[in-house]
């Protein structure tokens, strides 16, 4: 909630996704423009910040095939 990047893996109907989230939109669009997802499928979604209850400002993608990144990989 401090403006890193962050993954929330998750199961949809049995397939392997991730949100790849940030309070940081011009930081999480140039990672998405050097990984080549298009900027215009990012997704504005207020987050509760579990540190003080109060709403931030968040956007997301939603990663899935060659774009999700492995258990082990560091995103920056």
């Amino acid at each position: 909630m401090d403006g890193g990047l962050w993954l929330h893996r998750h199961l949809w109907k049995g397939r392997r996704l991730a949100h790849l989230v940030s309070t940081n939109k011009e930081l999480l669009l140039a990672y998405g423009d050097a990984i080549g997802v298009p900027a215009e499928r990012l997704q504005y979604r207020p987050l509760k910040d579990p540190r003080t209850g109060i709403r931030r400002d968040a956007w997301h993608w939603d990663l899935g095939g060659p774009v999700l990144p492995g258990p082990s990989e560091i995103i920056y």
